[in-house]
């Protein structure tokens, strides 16, 4: 569960050492529901969509309360946890507890979308015919198995911009190889732009916060980021998503 939080949207190599120690304080879900969110929040660090802490602290709160310190093992049970959406769920049930569930990432659609649909790359959004067609296609034997091949293989070989067909183990039966590789047709593919955004504004924020211990004034949140009508912007929706809490006037603190 821990891991698939913070793979969300961010490169294994920025997650590796936060994760390490994020279990070596909290190896349990009891453990992390013992503290304030905002020690979730501080030791989640530049990961990025530090909502996410929030949400894994909810959840270890959830399963303390609820099922007895041990994360679910059914997809149901995980997706009414807070902050759990079909992927998430999926991809617990499958890799921890061998359940057979489709488990859809980026990259797992892309291998799914070439070798078997023949498009270079599957819609913006996920339709109900891809999902079911990725359901048929796990096996009732080993599902976790047939889960982190076709994952992997996206990751490796079956990249967006550069695919390896020439070592891909599935070359022979890729619809789209074997099709000729015709380019994607579908609505343009935006690039996320960071620098200079509110989410990049909001991280500057949080970062001074994390690094104090106590109530930080808004003069020294003032000096992060040099854009006042953006800082207080980014300020609010920390403070509405709960990530920032106001401490009297003028004062501000992660949440207990």
């Amino acid at each position: 569960m821990v891991s698939e939080f913070m793979l969300q949207q961010t490169p294994v190599a920025r997650v590796l050492p936060v994760y390490d120690a994020w279990l070596e304080r909290w190896p349990t879900p009891s453990a992390l529901a013992a503290e304030p969110s905002g020690e979730a929040v501080r030791a989640w660090g530049r990961l990025g969509y530090p909502r996410r802490a929030l949400r894994l602290h909810a959840c270890a709160v959830t399963i303390t309360e609820q099922h007895g310190g041990i994360v679910p093992d059914e997809y149901d049970a995980l997706r009414a946890l807070p902050g759990i959406g079909d992927y998430t769920a999926a991809a617990i049930a499958s890799f921890a507890y061998g359940r057979r569930h489709a488990v859809l990432d980026t990259n797992v659609r892309r291998v799914l979308g070439r070798a078997v649909s023949g498009v270079e790359h599957p819609s913006v959004a996920l339709t109900r015919a891809e999902r079911e067609l990725a359901t048929s296609l796990v096996p009732d034997e080993d599902p976790e198995l047939w889960a982190v091949a076709v994952m992997e293989l996206g990751a490796l070989l079956c990249t967006s911009r550069d695919p390896g067909c020439g070592s891909c183990p599935v070359a022979d039966a890729c619809a789209w190889l074997l099709a000729g590789r015709p380019a994607y047709d579908g609505p343009p593919r935006r690039a996320q732009r960071y620098d200079g955004t509110d989410r990049q504004c909001r991280g500057r924020l949080l970062a001074v916060l994390r690094d104090t211990d106590g109530v930080v004034s808004g003069t020294r949140l003032d000096a992060a980021w040099p854009d006042d009508a953006q800082r207080a912007r980014a300020l609010a929706g920390l403070l509405d998503d709960g990530l920032v809490v106001a401490r009297g006037r003028q004062g501000y603190s992660l949440p207990d």
